[in-house]
């Protein structure tokens, strides 16, 4: 033997990490959902079976299914007929994550307008690309709530948020719809926005949604994304000269 074979230093190997059984069942089982293999409300196999077929403990499949279902892509429903039934995420589940990042990492109001004025122009600018008659006619309805609601802020405000969002449904981008959905309630919900939202406020917010509509109508995609650039921001500096906080300050969920 040479004097480098004695020499040499012994093989080392990496510490493995093993998964658990029941991760590796809940990534299976997600990976059929997302992909569409599972359909939405498609029922999976009650626990026993599912022990059965994958040679697991029942305790391990049930750790599995928990994980599905915090992660919301299983329903648990107790009872006769009930079991683990497939939830498909959607653009809710978007909006409710979105939510809980903002009110978890105390985003800051004025970080949360910029989101804002960066995508709702664009929101605006592809709804006067896509919109259908329905969309057009939820915009008409959100409009006419608004300018019905009169002296009743409150009322005013929740037509504003649906006429926010209906530009954003007119657009068909889930991902900027689900993203505005989070940013116009917690706007909404942080802000003091009744004691902003005066008469002549209203009146001029009631204005520019006429004029943002029009362009959206007539499939102006410029002049609604310059418009809505401008109210947006606009509203951004207003409510910033009432409304000194730099953190938001959300509600419970519910509350």
């Amino acid at each position: 033997m040479s004097s480098a074979e004695s020499t040499s230093p012994a093989p080392r190997f990496e510490t493995l990490t093993v998964p658990k059984a029941s991760d590796v069942l809940a990534a299976e089982v997600r990976e059929r959902i997302l992909s569409g293999e599972f359909g939405e409300g498609t029922a999976l196999p009650p626990e026993r079976q599912l022990v059965e077929q994958t040679g697991l403990s029942r305790a391990t499949v049930r750790e599995a299914l928990r994980i599905l279902e915090v992660e919301r892509l299983v329903e648990i429903r107790p009872g006769r007929g009930g079991g683990a039934f497939v939830h498909r995420p959607g653009r809710e589940s978007l909006a409710n994550t979105v939510r809980l990042v903002i009110r978890g990492q105390q985003i800051r109001l004025e970080a949360l307008h910029e989101t804002r004025e960066a995508i709702e122009p664009a929101c605006a600018a592809l709804a006067a690309r896509r919109r259908t008659e329905r969309d057009l006619a939820d915009l008409d309805a959100a409009h006419a709530d608004l300018i019905g609601a009169g002296e009743d802020v409150p009322r005013f405000l929740r037509a504003n948020i649906q006429w926010h969002n209906a530009v954003a449904r007119a657009g068909g981008n889930e991902l900027l719809i689900g993203f505005l959905d989070a940013l116009s309630a917690s706007i909404h919900a942080s802000t003091d926005l009744e004691r902003f939202m005066d008469a002549r406020v209203r009146r001029l917010t009631a204005r520019t949604h006429a004029r943002i509509t029009e362009a959206i109508r007539a499939g102006d995609a410029e002049a609604a994304r310059r418009r809505m650039s401008r109210h947006v921001c606009g509203f951004a500096r207003a409510a910033a000269e009432v409304d000194d906080r730099e953190r938001l300050d959300l509600p419970e969920a519910g509350a």
